[in-house]
């Protein structure tokens, strides 16, 4: 059915956007490379890209709505409809998915009572699965507004959800401190984060990443030890059969960020002893 007219955003909300987005034009040299901070910016207005963001992407831009429509829904980092103030995602990629994704997404939608891309009815959490966000040696890995919670368990991500929704302060495992999904998409419209310390945090890569690296260079890798599981053991792990007799047991402190691939957990949906569905080869 044909739609009227988006409803304008009222004159003291279109004044300060104006404002903001004579900001963002000014770092372009042609007005429409413009629009993708721009769709950001009105993300941040509403918490979506809503009709009305679109008419007044279009209108500063001089663009169509159809072509400001076609950019917005091309990428997934722009919402169209109402979403929760935390944007909870769960990477189901080959790697996340074999480590545990699978079972943490599975858990989230029963306890949180959603679908994927639906949100809680109290507004506080929508429930989404990702593509892969290039964090595989931490795997299985959740976002929260595009913040790192790695090495996750079905019992962590439902502790973090449930921290999330009581407003309990929740840090990510690396990078910037947690904020609203507003503030968030306001930052990703190009604009500096103000809070005190959250430009100084950030998490580089962690031992999984560089020994590749290191081993290129020669350089001498420590002696094998035995991670304790993520769901943490006090006083760490006896050796599991097959490591070395005399791997070092060690139960990382968070500084770390130790790769969960070295101590696996039987969470996999993919996981033989605990199987999705019924088995059958190829062509039955």
């Amino acid at each position: 059915m044909p739609q009227l007219p988006a409803t304008p955003y009222p004159a003291e909300v279109r004044a300060r956007l104006d404002a903001d987005a004579k900001e963002v034009l000014a770092r372009y040299p042609g007005s429409r490379s413009a629009l993708l901070p721009l769709l950001h910016l009105v993300q941040s207005e509403e918490g979506y890209v809503s009709r009305t963001g679109i008419a007044f992407c279009a209108e500063t831009l001089d663009l169509t709505t159809a072509e400001v429509t076609a950019v917005s829904t091309f990428y997934s980092m722009y919402r169209r409809r109402p979403s929760g103030d935390y944007q909870v995602g769960v990477c189901t990629n080959t790697l996340c998915a074999v480590m545990g994704g699978d079972a943490i997404f599975d858990t989230l939608k029963e306890h949180l009572g959603v679908g994927n891309n639906e949100t809680t009815e109290d507004g506080k959490v929508t429930l989404e699965h990702i593509e892969c966000n290039a964090a595989c040696d931490f795997a299985p890995v959740v976002m929260v507004n595009w913040e790192f919670f790695d090495n996750q368990t079905p019992e962590s991500a439902t502790q973090l959800v449930d921290d999330l929704i009581a407003g309990r302060t929740v840090e990510p495992t690396r990078g910037a401190p947690l904020c609203s999904y507003k503030e968030t998409a306001r930052i990703l419209a190009g604009f500096p984060d103000e809070r005190p310390g959250a430009v100084e945090a950030t998490g580089g890569a962690g031992p999984a990443s560089v020994v590749g690296l290191k081993l290129a260079k020669g350089e001498a890798l420590p002696k094998a030890r035995v991670v304790a599981p993520r769901a943490g053991q006090a006083g760490g792990a006896r050796p599991q059969d097959g490591q070395p007799h005399d791997a070092q047991v060690h139960d990382p402190s968070p500084a770390e960020r130790l790769s969960s691939h070295d101590a696996p957990q039987q969470t996999s949906a993919s996981d033989p002893e605990h199987p999705a569905g019924p088995a059958a080869e190829e062509g039955e």
